[in-house]
């Protein structure tokens, strides 16, 4: 039944098997609702509910109700992440797939990070913000921190005037965690395209793009959204950004430093 397995290079086969077992234990949980992806999710570094094993944990994690974001992270896992690692062996592939993983969660993490160092600066004089983040820290579910936070602002009703959609805002950015593997599996795509821009794909299975046209579309398109995202878009599309950008330094750089294995 798993035999296509055998054909997977082992480095690309046990990313492909830890995502899809985290997946489904992420689903299975979550009918039990015990929320995996907000442990092991990667919230912003100065979030109250950052912890450091996030940085690595976030990138094996996939929304358990999202099968297609979980899909097409894989598929194109193996379909680059394979020839890759069969051309370059498992040590350097290993290392751009993390480096590209890392990369993603800085620059996502940079651009949060100072929105929410913004943020806290607006509460300044108007409520005690470590409280919030108290709260936050110590609560068990969002049902619960808005609650408690609805709780503590009750009893600062009438001393101060506070702006509820940035408190909103603030806990939003505070609370929501990033999952996937896409930043790494930009990485790849970008490595793939840097090495073999001439090689064709073929889009909606009917139109031949050569890769660097795809891969180079894609990247400015997830460029845009970056800063002009729609209401409701949820995708952390400047981890995206930061993966690819990653990718294409280590690909680079070892162009450079080892010529003959990098054209």
């Amino acid at each position: 039944m798993f035999s296509f397995l055998s054909n997977i290079p082992q480095v690309t086969k046990n990313i492909l098997l830890i995502n899809v077992m985290l997946s489904i234990v992420t689903f299975i949980l979550g009918s039990q609702n015990i929320d995996l992806g907000r442990d092991l999710g990667a919230y912003y570094m100065n979030s109250p509910l950052f912890r450091p094993y996030q940085i690595v944990t976030h990138f094996f994690m996939h929304d358990g109700s999202s099968i297609m974001h979980l899909f097409m992270n894989m598929y194109l896992l193996v379909i680059l992440g394979s020839y890759l690692e069969r051309l370059w062996g498992p040590k350097k592939y290993f290392v751009l797939y993390i480096i590209s993983a890392l990369g993603a969660f800085a620059l996502y993490n940079a651009m949060g990070m100072y929105q929410i160092s913004e943020l806290r600066n607006s509460f300044t004089g108007v409520l005690d913000i470590n409280r919030i983040d108290s709260i936050m820290n110590n609560s068990q579910s969002m049902e619960e921190i808005i609650t408690e936070i609805n709780n503590y602002l009750n009893t600062l009703s009438g001393q101060q005037v506070i702006d509820t959609n940035l408190l909103q805002k603030y806990i939003s950015f505070c609370s929501t965690p990033m999952v996937g593997a896409s930043g790494a599996v930009f990485g790849v795509m970008a490595a793939f395209a840097i090495l073999f821009p001439n090689t064709e794909f073929m889009l909606y299975f009917a139109i031949p793009v050569k890769a660097k046209f795809l891969v180079g579309a894609y990247f400015l398109f997830e460029l845009y959204q970056s800063f002009n995202g729609t209401p409701g878009d949820n995708v952390a599309h400047l981890a995206h950004v930061g993966g690819a950008i990653a990718g294409a330094i280590m690909i680079l750089y070892w162009r450079k430093t080892d010529k003959k294995n990098f054209w």
